[in-house]
């Protein structure tokens, strides 16, 4: 049975939003290197991450020494995973309304989609690393989509929303179960938040920065089940969508 797809949504399929073309306009770059360098990306993140990650300074690894470098390593895995990252946006399609952050929301796919969605209201895109921020508000131009995007240099912990999104990004937070009491806080009564994870550093140790501490997840899972209900989603893909407890 073929999913259906949205045609506001096309320009994901045809060419993942134009993110090659970004790339190659924002640093400048020509295609040949574009092409070598996402190709390289995923071993140059290992070895950054070998060298430089420590949990103590996470915050600081991901604002300050991957850079640019993340455009390409989180590029590439969108290009090479266009069906699982397309059904992301569709479950992102079917929850999504009004208010909507996107935390951690890396080069900006989920973002640019949740906006082209006829029944969201406005994107808050949120990434703590600059040049991703940066590159999302030249997205964001490119695409004509500014106004219903807008990227915050700050988390915003005091706003509500209706619908959130954290893909990605909870294996690399040292204390993922305080984001997820955050997000609860955030979230409106009848909101829906979309959540993956991957809290696995690899079969050879490839991925460092990434989560596994077994006490820290025990309180992770707890903490999510305590809090949220999950919705069922008819994708095949490992994110979830969850409501808040005793809400309808």
């Amino acid at each position: 049975m073929t999913t259906p797809k949205p045609s506001f949504l096309d320009g994901y399929w045809q060419n993942s939003f134009n993110f090659k073309q970004h790339l190659q306009a924002f640093l400048k770059l020509d295609s040949e290197t574009i092409e070598k360098r996402l190709k390289s990306a995923q071993l140059e993140m290992t070895q950054l991450g070998n060298i430089e990650f420590n949990w103590e300074k996470a915050d600081n690894f991901y604002s300050d020494k991957v850079q640019e470098l993340y455009l390409f390593e989180l590029g590439e895995w969108h290009l090479i995973s266009q069906d699982y990252i397309g059904g992301t946006l569709l479950l992102i399609e079917r929850h999504s309304r009004g208010r909507v952050l996107d935390f951690g929301g890396g080069i900006g796919t989920h973002t640019i989609a949740a906006a082209l969605c006829p029944q969201v209201e406005q994107v808050i895109y949120y990434d703590i690393n600059p040049v991703n921020r940066n590159f999302v508000q030249y997205r964001v131009d490119q695409l004509g989509l500014g106004k219903k995007i807008i990227c915050s240099p700050e988390a915003p912990l005091e706003e509500t929303f209706d619908t959130i999104f954290a893909f990605d990004v909870l294996e690399h937070i040292p204390d993922p179960s305080k984001q997820l009491l955050q997000f609860h806080k955030s979230l409106k009564p009848e909101g829906k938040i979309i959540l993956n994870w991957n809290f696995f550093k690899g079969f050879n140790e490839e991925i460092p920065f990434h989560l596994d501490d077994p006490k820290v997840l025990n309180t992770f899972f707890q903490t999510l089940q305590t809090h949220f209900l999950e919705i069922f989603q008819p994708y095949h893909i490992s994110a979830r969508c969850y409501r808040k407890w005793g809400d309808v």
